[in-house]
């Protein structure tokens, strides 16, 4: 059992920046790839991105290319998602997420098997 602790969320003006981190409890941090998604009010979850188990491998959605970046430090058990030039689009329910079955990891939510419960990222006009 993971247990995944989200944090770093707020409010920015659109342009801004936050960094979001998700902790994870346990040894076995590094045998997990790590994903994060979110979820709008009235939308489904969406992907954001996924890191594997080393670090080494990155995916982001077409939508965040460029302005976030996915990260992990294994030593820490935590993984992060730095956001630059925030958008009121941005806004919603950010999650991590932990794979135990897949080195890359996944873009769907029905390949993780721990999630965090939540940090909220609100994006300002």
């Amino acid at each position: 059992q993971v247990q995944l602790v989200e944090s770093g969320g707020g409010l920015v003006q659109a342009g801004g920046s936050l960094r979001l981190s998700c902790t994870a409890s346990g040894r076995t941090f590094s045998t997990y790839a790590m994903g994060w998604f979110r979820q709008a009010p009235g939308k489904e979850r969406e992907f954001v991105a996924v890191i594997s188990r080393s670090g080494g491998r990155t995916d982001y959605a077409d939508s965040v290319k460029g302005r976030f970046t996915i990260s992990r430090d294994n030593a820490k058990n935590t993984v992060y998602v730095q956001m630059n030039s925030l958008k009121p689009e941005d806004t919603a329910v950010y999650y991590c997420a932990a794979d135990r079955q897949r080195l890359y990891g996944a873009s769907y939510s029905s390949a993780y098997d721990y999630w965090g419960q939540g940090t909220q990222v609100t994006v300002s006009s």
